[in-house]
């Protein structure tokens, strides 16, 4: 029986060199298999070969190496692989910094249903950023992504509709939103949770409740939610 050795050796053999600009002579042996399927154009394995250069695991960390294999990944539609390109180029990570490429990149996984692809392009939206700014736009893609349970674009959107940008201000949405996305232990929405238990703004005024939110806040670290929660304390609410 060939040895894994053997096998990996005579596949890359039948690699044209043209396909070779991206060898596999870095990889260590336990990726080479991996590193083999890369070459040869199968777009899970690009992906992961990039992810090693990326971190460092194995190789000699490069960011450019990995946006390359990335790359070779991404152009067959792997929607992974276009969300780290889309934050490479909006953090200049091995290529220059570029907004309107990262603004690209985010659509395409976004469109493939990413939901962290489709938070950074309603914040895109939202900055302007490499688009034209559009708070409607942000909030449709940012419900894409919330309906799919990410906690922060749960919260953006309690925020939007906490102060009416880009939806028509909605204190029960709101709290609807932010509750989605306290359950998941976002802070931020904790205390903003804590913040419309303490003004009845969407609920009735229970400070009781206010001070539940502004204590889990607290308990994450948010200094904030702990001065609030303080404040509750002191007034004798239970």
């Amino acid at each position: 029986m060939d040895s894994p050795m053997h096998i990996v050796i005579l596949l890359l053999s039948l690699i044209s060199p043209a396909a070779m600009a991206l060898d596999c002579s870095d990889i260590r042996t336990e990726d080479k298999k991996t590193c083999v399927l890369a070459v040869a154009g199968d777009a899970s394995a690009q992906f992961n070969i990039g992810g090693l250069y990326y971190s460092g695991q194995g190789v000699k960390q490069s960011y450019s190496t990995a946006i390359q294999w990335y790359m070779k990944a991404a152009e067959q539609g792997h929607a992974d692989a276009q969300y780290n390109l889309g934050n490479m180029y909006y953090l200049g990570l091995g290529v220059r910094e570029d907004y309107s490429a990262a603004s690209q990149w985010f659509m395409k996984a976004a469109e493939q249903g990413h939901a962290d692809a489709q938070y950074n392009l309603a914040g895109l939206y939202s900055s302007g950023d490499g688009v034209k700014k559009n708070y409607s736009t942000m909030i449709q893609w940012s419900m894409k992504a919330a309906e799919q349970g990410h906690a922060a674009a749960q919260f953006r959107l309690g925020n939007m509709y906490d102060i009416g940008r880009g939806v028509k201000q909605d204190y029960s949405a709101a709290i609807r939103w932010y509750m989605k996305a306290a359950e998941q232990g976002d802070i931020a929405a904790q205390y903003d949770l804590g913040l419309m238990y303490s003004k009845g703004e969407g609920v009735k005024q229970n400070y009781s409740t206010a001070k539940r939110y502004f204590g889990q806040a607290c308990e994450h670290g948010y200094y904030k939610g702990c001065d609030e929660y303080r404040k509750l304390q002191e007034k004798g609410i239970q």
